[in-house]
């Protein structure tokens, strides 16, 4: 094997493959470090990929125990297979990995396998071999945070990687933090028969998108029977063979109360993860949060030595860090890799699902911003009557003077594919008005978002 790379990624994760995939097509000598024994990073193994499996198994096992009925299907003796339906999991994510094994092949990438130390500019230490490289990625993405009081054992008290292996549905699942991992994970349990009680310090669910949004979001999981105590915190847990007992007080502060679990998920964010990379005794800064301070190319302090994804400033999310894989990569070739941080969708993938993309109402208000408001909900939409899910709305905010769009939030029925068509149009500098006439096909939810659209000017066709 050779010891000289123009290429080294740390981390083989959604940023870590895609740079490392998108510089050896453009001729590049590349060299990916991955200590996993499957590539593909927390997304594939133990994030993204396996949690997406249990919240579609879940919802089949959900729609042929309630909804079937409605449809004139009517279905006896339901049962639930947790060993199967983990199995289906394993056998998904097994898929997803082989795949960017395949792909390195493909491309001629190495994986160097191990943990990754950066030695000194342009040297990576790997299983004790010292390799060479013109230029080093750091993309070693990012870890559960962690929360004073409460000891993760991935058995009793879990993080996401644990919730995911459960051997049985939980009687009550307490899940501290009400953001996308908590609220997806805690949408699995519940559907598989788990009580399921979301703590969260702040007044709402899903902080940081739209206001609206999400307090409709949090009446539509209210009614699938999911529960939540707001502006509260968890303070301490004690486990025994019974369980759980979590301490939980007010946020604001005030009497403590007991709450008892089976399990407990601690899902309060995530934190960069920077561990053992040697990136002290390199020099390379960190800022105020451990995250890998860079300047808008993507490159440390440290000239050779860049950082994408989790471990940088940003939005955790995997299409992000991939965007950033591919911009990096383009101009370590002489290209113009760019990435465009006001057209990056989030997505929250329950049933409904909850997205969005651009600035949210709170957002608009708080730089002055003058804009005008288009809603649609999906009650009055064909498809969505059709499919029984009528939950939710679509919301376009447009520049009040110009008409641009500059933000969407969808929650219902496939939401995280419809907000695809306001990226695009947001992408190209669209208005709403842009959006509206287009054509739209028919019956589709799609329609939704053309009416949204046509809303903004206040007249919407079909309410």
């Amino acid at each position: 094997m050779s010891d000289s790379f123009d290429v080294i990624v740390i981390g083989a994760g959604p940023g870590g493959y895609v740079c490392a995939i998108r510089a050896a097509q453009l001729g590049m000598k590349v060299a990916c470090v991955e200590k996993r024994a499957t590539l593909g990073g927390t997304c594939l193994n133990v994030g993204c990929i396996p949690s997406k499996a249990l919240l579609q198994s879940s919802e089949s096992f959900e729609e042929t125990k309630h909804k079937f009925a409605d449809h004139g299907i009517l279905v006896d003796g339901v049962k639930l297979d947790l060993a199967r339906m983990q199995a289906r999991k394993g056998e998904v994510v097994s898929a997803n990995t082989k795949g960017v094994e395949f792909l390195f092949k493909k491309n001629k990438i190495t994986w160097l396998k191990g943990e990754g130390k950066i030695t000194a500019p342009g040297k990576v230490e790997v299983a004790g071999q010292t390799y060479d490289a013109k230029n080093i990625v750091i993309a070693t993405g990012s870890d559960s945070a962690p929360l004073r009081g409460v000891e993760v054992d991935e058995k009793q008290i879990v993080t996401s990687t644990g919730a995911l292996e459960l051997e049985k549905v939980p009687g009550h699942l307490v899940v501290i933090g009400g953001g996308v991992i908590g609220l997806e994970l805690g949408s699995v349990w519940r559907r598989l028969g788990a009580e399921v009680t979301v703590i969260e310090y702040l007044d709402r669910l899903a902080p940081g998108m739209d206001g609206e949004t999400a307090k409709q979001f949090e009446r539509v999981l209210g009614k699938q029977g999911i529960k939540f105590k707001l502006k509260s915190k968890v303070t301490g847990a004690a486990k025994s063979a019974e369980g759980v007992t979590l301490t939980v007080e007010p946020a604001a502060g005030g009497a403590a109360e007991e709450i008892k679990a089976d399990v407990v998920l601690l899902a309060i964010g995530r934190r960069p993860y920077t561990d053992g990379l040697g990136l002290a005794e390199v020099g390379v800064e960190l800022d105020e949060r451990g995250r890998v301070k860079t300047d808008k190319h993507f490159a440390t302090n440290i000239p050779g030595i860049y950082a994408i994804g989790d471990v940088i400033a940003g939005a955790m999310l995997a299409h992000k860090a991939e965007d950033e894989g591919v911009a990096l990569a383009e101009r370590l070739a002489g290209q113009a890799g760019h990435v465009n941080y006001a057209v990056i969708p989030a997505i929250v993938y329950t049933w409904p699902e909850i997205a969005s993309v651009g600035e949210t109402e709170e957002e608009l208000k708080a730089r002055g911003q003058a804009y005008k408001v288009g809603k649609f909900p999906f009650m009055a939409n064909g498809r969505a009557r059709a499919m029984g899910d009528t939950d939710g709305f679509v919301k376009i905010l447009a520049d009040k003077e110009t008409d641009r769009v500059l933000g969407a939030h969808i929650l219902g029925p496939d939401a995280g594919t419809l907000i695809a068509e306001v990226a695009i149009a947001m992408e190209f500098g669209a208005s709403a008005e842009d959006v509206a006439r287009t054509c739209h096909a028919h019956p589709t939810l799609n329609e939704a978002v053309k009416e949204a659209a046509l809303a903004v000017d206040g007249r919407p066709l079909h309410i």
